[in-house]
């Protein structure tokens, strides 16, 4: 089977979060040189499969088969693959089937590896994620077959297959302040505690601010506000409270607590509650590990160009890889659809894909 009917096969299972509707059975059976270990956990399934070729590094494939609903407006059956143009249209084409099909195919290709290949494929990514690849490898560190690198096929190209490889990602910190105040007359403001005079105060020491300066491959953590309310709507009573939510998408110069301090410090001597809930850690794998050095020469190779290291987007399963110390790095088509009605992936960056994957298993060892 070539890596474009395997696309569309796993295209045309409705594996919408966390149902995978068949295709880890299938999978299962395409792969039946790999040893297979389902993993179900809280109604989401995870498949690891395994193949021992020598005693050298283990080399792991991560992805997931959920896609998110295809939503109205399809010009087709969002999953029905189309071929038009040299596009195949379906939901999961870009995010992310087809970095799925493409390792798939390179790894069962593989004639040979100096060490032990692996793939894990998870049905719960576009959900919260938390019964997923995070339960796979804390499966293999239990039974000490932990990889030791590791290569998530998400759509991380930017205009041309192969521009980028994402090396890190971001943090992601959610935070709600509540300031209280005393609600009363308009008329009568001495009578009154107004929450959104005493939050005037300090806004623009908050609104927009840059937690650090950024480096290299992060762009600084800024305070993003996301949503502010309180009062009845009304021009003659202050409210007796006042919610500001946020968002930091930080780099691994800013941790949680760094946040918490901050906040603290900015609203001190007010009366406020203050909630704060990290999503996702930061993380960034060196450019010159061993993983990001060996991707970078397949892709010099396959395509012709030398990528990108960068850290942007959101987040994505490579974080739990981080998580557990393996160095990880994030290689796949362009993402210009992804969630998007009429979602699409030319068939030749899945097949560049597929031959850049089957490049970096032949050549792991050739770059140390």
């Amino acid at each position: 089977m070539e890596v474009i009917e395997l696309l569309k096969e796993l295209l045309k299972f409705r594996s919408i979060t966390p149902d995978d509707d068949g295709a880890m059975n299938y999978i299962t059976l395409f792969m039946n040189e790999f040893d297979a270990k389902l993993l179900e956990v809280n109604g989401v399934k995870n498949l690891i499969l395994t193949k021992k070729f020598g005693d050298g590094a283990h080399l792991c494939f991560a992805g997931h088969i959920d896609v998110v609903p295809p939503g109205q407006g399809w010009s087709s059956d969002p999953f029905e693959p189309v071929d038009k143009d040299g596009y195949i249209y379906a939901r999961g084409t870009q995010d992310m089937k087809s970095g799925v099909a493409a390792m798939l195919q390179a790894c069962k290709d593989a004639s040979s590896f100096d060490g032990t290949l692996s793939l894990i494929i998870t049905s719960d990514e576009e959900g919260d994620g938390i019964y997923g690849t995070k339960e796979a490898l804390k499966y293999l560190q239990e039974i000490g077959e932990l990889p030791e690198f590791a290569v998530v096929a998400e759509p991380t190209s930017f205009n041309k297959i192969g521009d980028m490889i994402k090396i890190g990602r971001r943090g992601s910190i959610n935070g709600v302040i509540t300031i209280k105040g005393v609600q009363g007359h308009a008329a009568y403001p001495s009578k009154c505690i107004n929450p959104i005079h005493q939050a005037s105060a300090v806004l623009a020491n908050f609104a927009g601010y840059d937690m650090d300066a950024g480096s290299r491959y992060f762009d600084p953590s800024k305070i993003v506000i996301t949503d502010i309310r309180g009062g009845m709507e009304v021009c003659n009573v202050t409210p007796n409270e006042l919610k500001i939510m946020f968002n930091i998408r930080n780099s691994d110069l800013t941790s949680y607590e760094d946040v918490k301090q901050y906040c603290e410090h900015i609203f001190n001597g007010l009366d406020y509650e203050l909630t704060l809930k990290e999503s996702s850690k930061p993380f960034l794998t060196d450019e010159n590990s061993k993983i990001a050095l060996n991707l970078k020469s397949s892709i010099e190779r396959i395509c012709g160009l030398t990528p990108e290291f960068s850290t942007t987007g959101g987040t994505s399963d490579a974080r739990y890889f981080a998580a557990f110390g393996v160095p990880v790095v994030e290689c796949g088509v362009v993402n210009d659809r992804i969630h998007a009605v009429d979602e699409r992936v030319g068939v030749s960056e899945v097949e560049t894909l597929y031959r850049v994957f089957s490049d970096l298993i032949s050549n792991f060892n050739s770059v140390n």
